[in-house]
């Protein structure tokens, strides 16, 4: 029992009881752009959520009734900290809870290799202080297999039993119970509800999804129980790399088309007038987002411990990194034509985010061409209403400030790399002397000598 006497569940019905009771203490580690609308989610429906966050600066505010992320104002934190949200980095307080979900980062390392230091360093910091019948589950993108040799192995070797229940009829929870449930989160949609999109649920064992679809399903319309942690891993993985397999074909046809003097947007709008068979994904800039860009790299990586290529896979991942450099490739030659050489160039970058109207840099192509431009020798500025300040990141140590767009003249050409719907796209045309469209954000102006797209 621990000091604030909290005593986990014993059986399977005692444990979902509690769920259905909303009595259940959930933890959620991670508070970024998962966590945090997780914590929301669940607050809503009446549960008390403890957040875990190594990032004091998080923990603070979030605790001041701040918030660190648009969209989410300081009042929907504080709704949650009516209904028991607090914030915390002391991971001792595992103990005193039902259910953990982890939701941290799984970024690649430079060679494309998963970088999962954020999920062992939770689950090393979690495992000493879970106890049979509280339930772990992972939300966080990676590999099939991750769940049971990282999470499941290490909560076994600080001494805890995983619990496998012998038969279905046994229901008794002598173990902990873990779970692995992507992440579905799409930031900036504002159409589809977070409760409407179903939730992947894969269990070590029968208990395990059963406490997890319990959990999930008191604020999603519906939970999809998988086979095993790993089916639901592969589940993840095969949403993305869907997705980056079709961006990459339609980023390539895109070059295609502009040789051609073809408009690949007519294009596709025109095929996605077909009711079955067709499904339109639209070319850009590159890609961006924690998901597609490092998604298809954690199971190329996997494949090769089973001595299999993953050639389709990797192929339209280098197609759709090889992006930023054509983006470069066609302001550098389009400077040309008006005289101007990219060294020494004055651009202007509009959009540092990796999608529009959101506050999310992670992965941003916009981000690599600013890199590959100041490589070339331009003088590189950027606006993005979201972000006024680029400083040390992952990849990049960028130092810069957003600019104002008053003296859009002053520039040699303007590059759209984020197509963020406040920008006044036709002011932008009239007022700077070349636009270099990445993502077909002035479309409804029609030809123009100063456009340029690529």
């Amino acid at each position: 029992m621990s000091e604030q006497g909290f005593v986990p569940a014993r059986d399977l019905g005692e444990w979902v009881g509690r769920v259905e009771a909303r009595s259940a203490r959930v933890g959620i580690v991670g508070l970024g752009y998962v966590g945090l609308p997780l914590t929301l989610l669940l607050s809503e429906d009446g549960f008390a959520v403890t957040g875990f966050d190594i990032d004091e600066a998080k923990v603070r505010t979030l605790n001041a009734g701040g918030s660190y992320i648009h969209r989410i104002e300081p009042a929907h934190i504080a709704a949650a900290q009516a209904a028991g949200f607090r914030a915390t980095s002391d991971f001792a307080e595992a103990g005193n809870l039902d259910a953990v979900l982890i939701c941290v980062p799984t970024p690649l390392h430079k060679d494309h290799t998963p970088d999962m230091r954020a999920v062992v360093d939770t689950i090393e910091a979690l495992a000493p202080h879970v106890r049979a019948g509280q339930l772990v589950v992972l939300e966080s993108t990676t590999y099939p297999g991750t769940t049971d040799e990282i999470i499941a192995a290490t909560i076994v070797r600080h001494g805890n039993k995983v619990h496998h229940s012998g038969t279905e009829l046994d229901t008794r929870l002598d173990g902990v119970m873990v779970a692995f449930s992507p992440e579905r989160e799409d930031p900036g949609n504002m159409t589809t509800p977070r409760r409407s999109i179903p939730k992947v649920v894969g269990g070590v064992d029968g208990c395990a999804t059963a406490a997890a679809c319990a959990l999930y399903g008191a604020v999603f319309a519906r939970t999809v129980a998988m086979s095993t942690p790993a089916a639901a891993e592969m589940t993840k993985l095969l949403e993305n790399i869907y997705r980056s397999v079709n961006i990459a074909l339609v980023n390539e046809l895109k070059q295609l088309c502009l040789h051609m003097g073809i408009d690949i947007w007519e294009v596709i709008d025109a095929a996605a007038t077909k009711p079955f068979g067709f499904q339109a994904f639209q070319p850009g800039p590159g890609v961006g987002g924690h998901c597609i860009p490092v998604d298809p790299f954690y199971l190329t990586w996997k494949a090769r411990q089973f001595g299999f290529e993953t050639k389709f896979i990797e192929l339209a991942g280098a197609m759709n990194e090889s992006m930023p450099g054509y983006v470069v490739k066609t302001a550098e030659r389009a400077l040309e034509r008006e005289g101007v050489t990219l060294r020494g160039a004055k651009v202007l970058v509009l959009g540092v985010a990796y999608k529009r109207d959101v506050d999310d840099m992670r992965e941003s192509p916009a981000l690599a061409v600013i890199d590959l431009l100041r490589e070339a020798g331009a003088e590189v500025s950027y606006n993005d209403p979201y972000f006024a300040r680029i400083g040390t990141l992952r990849k990049y140590d960028l130092q810069m400030e957003s600019v104002g767009l008053e003296e859009l003249g002053g520039f040699d050409c303007v590059l759209i790399m984020t197509d963020h719907s406040m920008y006044d796209y036709g002011r932008i045309v009239r007022e700077s002397r070349l636009v270099i469209d990445s993502r077909n954000a002035t479309r409804s102006i029609g030809a123009s000598a100063k456009i340029v797209r690529c």
